[in-house]
Parts: C-alpha cells; sequence; structure tokens
C-alpha cells in the first residue's frame, strides 16, 4: 500500500508528525530502528544501563568513525568500536526522549537571531534562524499542555515571553535543600529560578504519576509520567509502527522521493512508498542517510547537491560540577533534609544567558542543579580509591561506601552554552567502512570553538559560587570541548539561502519536493538550553504545514 506519510524516527523530531498526522486521518507509518518498549518492560535495573548499554546498539556491530581536530590542527581519528567511544543514544520507539531527564527550557527570542544580535564569531558559522521565536512560541505552548510540562514560570530578567502564564502542571514535590540553594542565591543576589521538568506530578493525559525514584536521566520511565514522544505520542495516536526497522536508503527521482528501503530484525529487506517522506533519525544518522542514499540525480547523497549535507553539526557545549554535603557540617534536621529520597531539586539559573564581558554583550547560557543520580553502581565506583590513591578492597571499601552513601550527598550542576557551529565539525560517511547492515558508517568530524569553553567557564564559576555560600565540600568543576552524544543537533540546517542550507523554513529540503527532516538537524544554533522541547516544538509546527500540504494533494 502507499502511505500519506512515511516518518524514518520515533523520536521527539519524528513523533509529534506521526501524532498529528494520525489523528487528522491521514495514513501514517513509522520506521524505527529499535524494539518498541512499554511500560511494563521497564525497570531501574542499575547493571543493564550503566555496564550492558542495553538500548543502545553494541559497538562491534553498529559504530562511528571520529576524527578529532585540535586547536592547533591536529587530528586524531578513532574507531568508536576500538575505543568504546559511542555516539548512540536510545534506540527503541521513541528514541532518545526515552531515557532524558526532562529539563526542559524553551530558547529565548535572541537565540533565534544569534548573529544579528551578538555579531559574527571569527571560525564560526552562526547564522539566524528564519522562524522567529514569536513563530514558535504557540507550539511551545502546545508542548506543555500535550507532553506535559510541570513547573512554575517564575518572573527572572531572561523569562521568554509565554502565552500562558504559567505551566499546565503544578510542580514536581522537592527537596528541601532547595530552600538552601534558594538562600544562598539570595545572599549573592542570584536569580534562583524553578526548572521545569516534562513529568507529570499527578495523573493525567492517560498516563500516571512521576513515583519520585530518581532514575529520570538514561533511564525509561516505568509509569509513563516522563514526557517521552512513546508515552506521551505515539502510544496515543493510530499511526502504524514498525520497529526494529532499519532504513538504509531513500529512493527517489529528480523531484521526489518515492521509497524507503529497510531491514528487518532477521536482515530481510521491505519497502515503503508514501506520498510525503520526513526523516527523523537523530542529527547524525539523519546526515548519515542522506548521503549514503545517491543516485544519479544526487551524485553526492539526497538533497545534497549543495555539498551542505552533514555540515555545521554541533553539540551542547559546557560541562559538570558538583559539591559534597556531609553530616559533619549539619545538625539534625539538616540531616534529615538532605536525606530525603527520591524528590526533586528543581533549580536553574539563567541570570547571565546574556552578559557583558569587556564591554561586550555576549551570549551565555544555563545552569541547571540536581542531585548525584540515584544509581547506586555509580555512587560506589567513586569510593573505590582511598586518599591516597590506591585501590580499596574487602571491609575498607565496604566501610567507606556505606559512610559515603548514608551520611553524605552530592548535589551536581551542568552547564548548556552554545557549541559554535563550524567548517570542521562536520557528519561525512566512510567509504570502506560498514555496520553489521552492510551500510557504510558515519564519520563523525569534531571540533569545539574555543570561545564554547570561555562561555562555559564563566558560568560555571558562578555555579561554584553557589554551592561554597551552601556549605559544600570537595566542590569540583569540569568545562571540556568533549561533546555529549545526547545533546547533538545540525547537519541539516534550515534557511533562506539554499546554497548554504539544506531546509527550508518549514524544514522541506531545498531540493525535492516531498522531503522533511524534523530532528533537530534542522538547527542552525543550538542555543544554550537541552534541545528536546524545541526538537517537539518545531514538529509540532511543522505537522500543521503538512496537514496543508496533504489537503491540497
Amino acid at each position: 500500500m502507499k502511505y500519506d506519510v512515511c516518518v524514518v524516527g520515533s523520536g521527539a523530531g519524528g513523533a509529534p508528525i506521526a501524532y498529528e498526522l494520525s489523528r487528522a486521518g491521514f495514513n501514517v507509518v513509522v520506521l524505527e530502528k529499535g524494539k518498541y518498549y512499554k511500560e511494563e518492560d521497564f525497570s531501574k535495573d542499575e547493571l543493564a544501563i550503566t555496564r550492558r548499554e542495553m538500548y543502545k546498539p553494541k559497538l562491534e556491530d553498529e559504530f562511528h568513525i571520529i576524527n578529532e581536530k585540535s586547536e592547533d590542527g591536529t587530528i586524531t581519528t578513532y574507531s568508536g568500536k576500538e575505543y568504546n567511544w559511542s555516539f548512540w543514544n536510545g534506540s527503541m520507539v521513541g528514541g532518545s526522549s526515552n531515557l532524558m531527564s526532562g529539563f526542559f527550557h524553551r530558547l529565548k527570542p535572541n537565540d533565534f537571531k544569534l548573529l544579528s544580535t551578538f555579531g559574527e564569531i571569527k571560525g564560526a558559522n552562526v547564522s539566524d534562524w528564519p522562524i522567529s521565536y514569536e513563530e514558535l512560541e504557540p507550539f511551545y505552548a502546545k508542548v506543555e499542555k500535550v507532553i506535559g510540562v510541570s513547573g512554575v514560570a517564575k518572573a527572572h530578567s531572561f523569562l521568554e515571553p509565554r502565552s500562558s502564564l504559567d505551566f499546565p502542571f503544578k510542580p514536581l514535590q522537592e527537596n528541601g535543600v532547595t530552600q538552601w540553594f534558594d538562600k544562598a542565591c539570595d545572599v549573592l543576589g542570584y536569580e534562583s529560578i524553578p526548572t521545569p521538568r516534562a513529568i507529570l506530578p499527578q495523573n493525567a493525559l492517560s498516563r500516571s504519576v512521576c513515583s519520585y525514584s530518581n532514575f529520570c536521566g538514561s533511564y525509561p520511565c516505568a509509569t509513563g509520567a516522563k514526557g517521552s514522544a512513546r508515552a506521551a505520542l505515539l502510544q496515543q495516536c493510530n499511526a502504524k509502527i514498525i520497529p526494529e526497522a532499519f532504513v538504509y536508503e531513500l529512493k527517489s527521482d529528480d523531484k521526489k522521493v518515492t521509497h524507503a528501503l529497510y531491514y528487518d530484525a532477521k536482515g530481510d529487506s521491505h519497502t515503503i512508498e508514501a506520498n510525503l517522506f520526513v526523516v527523523a533519525a537523530q542529527a547524525i544518522e539523519t546526515s548519515r542517510l542522506l548521503l549514503n542514499s545517491k543516485n544519479r540525480y544526487f551524485p553526492n547523497g539526497l538533497a545534497n547537491n549543495n555539498n551542505q549535507v552533514g555540515k555545521n553539526l554541533i553539540f551542547s557545549a559546557g560541562g559538570v560540577g558538583e559539591g559534597r554535603f556531609i553530616f559533619e557540617d549539619l545538625n539534625l534536621d539538616e540531616q534529615k533534609t538532605l536525606m530525603q529520597r527520591g524528590l526533586f531539586f528543581n533549580r536553574s539559573l539563567q541570570q547571565w544567558y546574556e552578559y557583558e564581558n569587556g564591554g561586550k554583550h555576549q551570549k551565555g547560557g544555563t545552569i541547571d542543579f540536581l542531585f548525584e543520580h540515584a544509581n547506586i553502581i555509580s555512587k560506589a565506583m567513586r569510593e573505590v580509591y582511598d586518599d591516597s590513591g590506591n585501590i580499596l578492597w574487602g571491609k575498607a571499601l565496604e566501610e567507606k561506601i556505606k559512610k559515603s552513601i548514608t551520611t553524605s550527598r552530592v548535589l551536581t550542576f551542568e552547564v548548556f552554552n552554545d557549541w559554535l557551529p563550524t567548517d570542521d565539525c562536520y557528519v561525512s560517511v566512510d567509504e570502506k567502512q560498514k555496520d553489521k547492515y552492510g551500510v557504510n558508517v558515519g564519520v563523525i568530524n569534531l571540533y569545539a570553538h574555543p570561545h564554547d569553553l570561555k562561555v562555559g567557564e564563566f558560568l560555571a564559576q558562578k555555579a561554584v559560587k553557589v554551592l561554597e555560600q551552601m556549605g559544600a565540600r570537595t566542590i569540583s568543576m569540569s568545562i571540556s570541548s568533549s561533546p555529549p552524544p545526547n545533546l547533538v543537533a545540525g547537519g541539516c540546517r534550515f534557511g533562506e539561502d539554499k546554497e548554504t542550507s539544506v531546509l527550508d523554513r518549514n524544514c522541506k529540503a531545498h531540493a525535492l519536493e516531498n522531503l522533511y527532516v524534523t530532528d533537530a538537524s534542522f538547527m542552525p544554533t543550538g542555543g544554550s538550553v537541552p534541545y528536546t522541547w524545541t526538537i517537539y516544538a518545531n514538529a509540532f509546527r511543522v505537522a500543521e504545514h503538512l496537514k496543508e500540504v496533504l489537503k491540497r494533494n
């Protein structure tokens, strides 16, 4: 049969398309490489997640080649399977949205016009977006209601314009240490803001309330409270979902994509025919698919006659830090407060989303604070050495782990700032090495602009001051150019100029009449927040456009 729409990928970029168009009466098929897990399949199996990567492809079967360019121009090449360097995230129905922590911040109005607001930066391909914040705002608001965002829209210096006064769902229950944070910020003159979360504090939207397990990041949600693309959208619509379907090629003529070819779990090949094709396979894999879909009309890869597919790959710049609170510094009531389990620490700082530096107005970013992950394995592993760096064994190790876990707690922070797009950070394909499907593997060419580190360091120092004011010990921070594989965008940027972009303002490929890309690939710049909310919002925006296209056809 011929479908109205074929969606490749089922995460935050693909699911809104399937949800909206299937509910509008169109015949939609979703091809997802991973398995179809549901709430009853999920547990808090620490070993499965931290040691066995059960929701990611095995690197001996599927890997990337990584070319890392240093500031002096030296390039070092790594094979992902040999160096255990993975850029995979959630390979399952709903994609990596199943594994997100659910920190939901909108982009700010100036994120859409980075070039015109802050000017050029040497060595960076900064570009304004072809749409404005005002155009995307109604879809941010839609995500709040459909996906389910909880919190309080507290007024602060960089609160973006909102069409509603507050979030549709009340805040999650919070640990009392948040009051220590708020007090420290008051002393420092910082604006403490509650962190919005894509997690339900009550039974709603045909999903169950949060269980407060504190296992959000890297773990699927067993109640459906977390707003994954699977729980919030795909399980609420009638699109046909085909799991374990790896799309290895898109066939086209000179004007349109005609077929999607995929392998099933047995390795057998199948063909899907549709009027419209929407690719949302994750930024790196979307570029890889297009580059591997060569034909006589597109000898350099599908939609790539201008050689822009794969270019301007971006990640989230920044880093992490932490401080430890110990019982010796606290009274009995404070100790009890510290050890409240499961309750969230939902606090952020955006006071330096823009700031003055040396007389120049500069883009900054976001700092999110959260407790150390509840996974007992990661907590225990940091205790295996004594103060002299010697490995501990037996009773000494047991006592150190017990003391650490029962009489102290770590508060961490994450810094998010722009990873500037450059000519040296992009996706290509290796012409010789192939994955288990016999398909050319993707090559990730990495380079981080030095400016990113400077901004990250500035923000991290602000976070450190909060931890110091709160009375934390053994405070540390790490800002690096190491790319986070779960925060990747670009490769098919949208724009008005057909020579420097892949997609138009509606995320349609300039070179083809029926090919759209709606994962994070479309983003010319990433902003200084996690990407998921913006991916969702933009996909809902494109879905509205596609309804009109399908009606005309």
